[in-house]
C-alpha cells in the first residue's frame, strides 16, 4: 500500500503499531573447509615424509619450518576457524588440533636448529620425546573419539598416529630404520589425504562421491 506522494508505508509491528522493517539476516557462510584444510595438511606431511626417508638431509631440516608453519600451520588454522563458523565444529576442532601440531613442530625445528632453547645436547632426545609422546597421546585420542567418522578419516587419523609412535621409537633409539617405516606410514597418510581432498573437489565441481568406507562405529 502506497501513500499519494508514491512512498511505502512503514510496516506494521506485531501489535499493529508503526515501525521500521526488520533487516534481512545475512546470508549463512557456506563452503567446505576441507578444500583448504587438506592441503595445507600435505604439504607438511609431504615435507615430513622426505625427511624420513633421508632424502631432506638433518642439516637442511630447516627447511620444514616454513613449510609446517607458514603452510600447514596458518593453513590448517585458517580451515578451522572457517568449519566453525559455518556451525562444523568436529571438523573444526579437527583442522585446529592439527594446526597447533605442525605449527608446534615448526617452532620445535627452528628451536632446536637456532638452540634458542638451551636444550643441551645430551636432552636433546628426552626433549624431543617429550614432545612426540604429549602429541602420540592427542592423536590417539582423536582416532579413537572420531570413529563415527567414514573409514577414510580413521585410516588418516590411525596412520598419523602410527607415525608419531615411529618417529617416537626411533628418536628415543636412534634408529634410522624406523624412521624409514615412519616415512612409509607418513606416505601412506599423505595419500589418504590426497583421496580425500580429490574426493571433496569433485564433488565441490558437481562430480559423484568417492567410497569413504562404512565408521567402525555406528
Amino acid at each position: 500500500m502506497s501513500t499519494d506522494h508514491g512512498l511505502s508505508e512503514p510496516a506494521l509491528d506485531p501489535a499493529g503499531a508503526a515501525g521500521p522493517a526488520a533487516p534481512a539476516a545475512p546470508p549463512a557462510p557456506t563452503g567446505n573447509p576441507a578444500l583448504l584444510g587438506l592441503p595445507a595438511f600435505l604439504v607438511g606431511g609431504i615435507g615430513l615424509t622426505l625427511y624420513l626417508f633421508g632424502y631432506l638431509p638433518a642439516a637442511a631440516v630447516g627447511t620444514l619450518v616454513p613449510m609446517t608453519l607458514l603452510v600447514s600451520g596458518l593453513g590448517l588454522l585458517v580451515a578451522g576457524v572457517w568449519a566453525i563458523r559455518i556451525g562444523q565444529g568436529a571438523v573444526g576442532a579437527i583442522f585446529t588440533v592439527f594446526a597447533t601440531f605442525w605449527l608446534s613442530y615448526g617452532y620445535l625445528v627452528l628451536s632446536l636448529v637456532n638452540d634458542w632453547l638451551k636444550i643441551p645436547a645430551e636432552n636433546a632426545s628426552a626433549a624431543q620425546g617429550t614432545f612426540l609422546i604429549a602429541w602420540l597421546a592427542v592423536f590417539a585420542v582423536l582416532t579413537l573419539a572420531t570413529l563415527r567418522l567414514p573409514l577414510a578419516f580413521t585410516t588418516l587419523f590411525a596412520l598419523v598416529t602410527i607415525t608419531v609412535a615411529l618417529v617416537l621409537v626411533a628418536t628415543l633409539n636412534g634408529s634410522t630404520g624406523l624412521l624409514t617405516v615412519a616415512g612409509i606410514t607418513a606416505a601412506l597418510f599423505c595419500l589418504t589425504a590426497v583421496y580425500i581432498f580429490v574426493d571433496g573437489m569433485t564433488q565441490e565441481l558437481g562430480g559423484r562421491a568417492r567410497p569413504m568406507g562404512s565408521p567402525l562405529v555406528r
